[in-house]
């Protein structure tokens, strides 16, 4: 229950981030934007995102898992159903809101983090990652599908009411149904709470600072996560864009373009999963499980995007996405798993301080794009920029990784 409640709780952020791609391709239109203005305010949600995510690990940490992320959700909805009205108001109201909403989202990874160390045996922690990170793709597809459903025939105001909406029924459900603690929770068997990791709270014990965060794998995480979350960025934010400006589509279609990539990615990421979990049981080390894993995923998405570079063919297109994104899929079973291996008890903080770094390329990647775009007139140069981005991510983690625990 709590796994698939929390990876249920992915679909609904992602989905809320996602609206906003499809529905900026209306709203540039009825409110004026420039090209930059729109790469600013898709950006804006990640400053928000970058500035708590490391207090959201530590108040998981503290707090549990279990609060921190329904009151996260319940914030991130109602911002959702406000946002028609911030956009109403004026550019600059409307980016404080996406930077309130992405201090909201911050808390969803660190605590999913946080509970997987308590809720989730040791043996079941692959597939538990997995189906958890299975959210962000299955959320960008139904966000970009519903999205461009919504706003092609009833405007795309009522995106963001409709997405509001589901995440407030998410809030009753998780605080209804949900334990705080393992020991709590009555419909576990003896057998099934035996599985459960025994720790005591990382928050009851001194924190090791320097030998958890400053050391050479968790940099080459964070390099990692970095360098796919660029290209996963990038392209949750300019798709529905490329589709409807270079390929010619309408807004309908170029969300249902937009949503095929993620499928992709739904697929790779739970085959990816299977096998890198049945590569560490056949005697395969963890480290090179999972270098295999982000370095292959990060030099198969490049090789896609630089594919990219004038085609103007949307079928050719829609191919060569599909590789990119779905290749991303294979990097979730190297680099968040990692955050575990390396750190069992203190993963909601090695999550926290990973993503932290990771949402820099929401700001400055999306940000960048746009401005790439105002310049160039294409979008080639922003293409060959992200692969070059997963070119340094992959040889780096390639280098620095090793799925050794770093602390007791």
């Amino acid at each position: 229950m709590v796994v698939a409640l929390t990876a249920l709780a992915v679909v609904i952020g992602y989905t809320d981030r996602v609206n906003m791609s499809v529905a900026a391709v209306a709203m540039k239109t009825r409110l004026g934007w420039s090209q930059t203005e729109k790469g600013l305010i898709l950006s804006a949600f990640f400053v928000g995102y970058i500035l708590f995510m490391f207090i959201s690990g530590a108040l998981a940490t503290r707090y549990g898992g279990k609060r921190v992320l329904g009151l996260a959700v319940l914030a991130w909805s109602l911002l959702t159903l406000a946002t028609p009205f911030a956009a109403a108001l004026s550019v600059p109201v409307l980016i404080a809101a996406r930077i309130a909403m992405g201090l909201s989202e911050a808390a969803m990874f660190p605590c999913s983090y946080e509970l997987f160390g308590r809720w989730v045996p040791a043996a079941e922690r692959g597939r538990s990652v997995a189906r958890l990170l299975t959210g962000v793709p299955l959320g960008t597809l139904l966000g970009l599908l519903a999205t461009g459903w919504i706003v092609a025939r009833l405007g795309w105001q009522m995106a963001f009411y409709v997405f509001g909406i589901v995440g407030l029924g998410w809030v009753f459900v998780w605080f209804s149904t949900v334990h705080n603690d393992p020991a709590t929770d009555r419909r576990l068997s003896d057998a099934e709470r035996a599985l459960l990791p025994r720790q005591a709270p990382a928050a009851q014990a001194s924190i090791p600072w320097r030998r958890l965060l400053l050391r050479r794998p968790v940099c080459g995480i964070a390099t990692a996560h970095f360098a796919t979350t660029w290209s996963l960025y990038v392209l949750l934010s300019w798709l529905p864009s490329y589709f409807s400006e270079v390929q010619g589509l309408s807004i309908a279609n170029a969300g249902a373009f937009s949503a095929a990539p993620w499928l992709a990615m739904i697929v790779v990421t739970n085959l990816s999963g299977v096998a890198c979990d049945r590569m560490i049981r056949r005697g395969v080390s963890v480290t090179a499980a999972r270098k295999l894993m982000q370095c292959g995923g990060l030099i198969i998405s490049a090789a896609c995007l630089l594919a990219m570079r004038g085609l103007h063919s949307a079928g050719i297109a829609e191919t060569l996405l599909c590789g990119a994104t779905g290749a991303l899929g294979m990097c979730w079973c190297g680099c968040t798993p990692a955050m575990i291996d390396v750190a069992p008890r203190h993963a909601a903080l090695v999550g926290a301080f990973s993503n932290t770094i990771a949402t820099i390329p929401g700001i400055v990647g999306v940000a960048v794009v746009g401005w790439l775009i105002d310049v160039t007139g294409t979008y080639s140069a922003a293409f060959v920029l992200t692969a070059l981005v997963s070119g340094i991510g992959a040889l780096v983690f390639g280098l620095l990784f090793d799925a050794r625990p770093l602390v007791d």
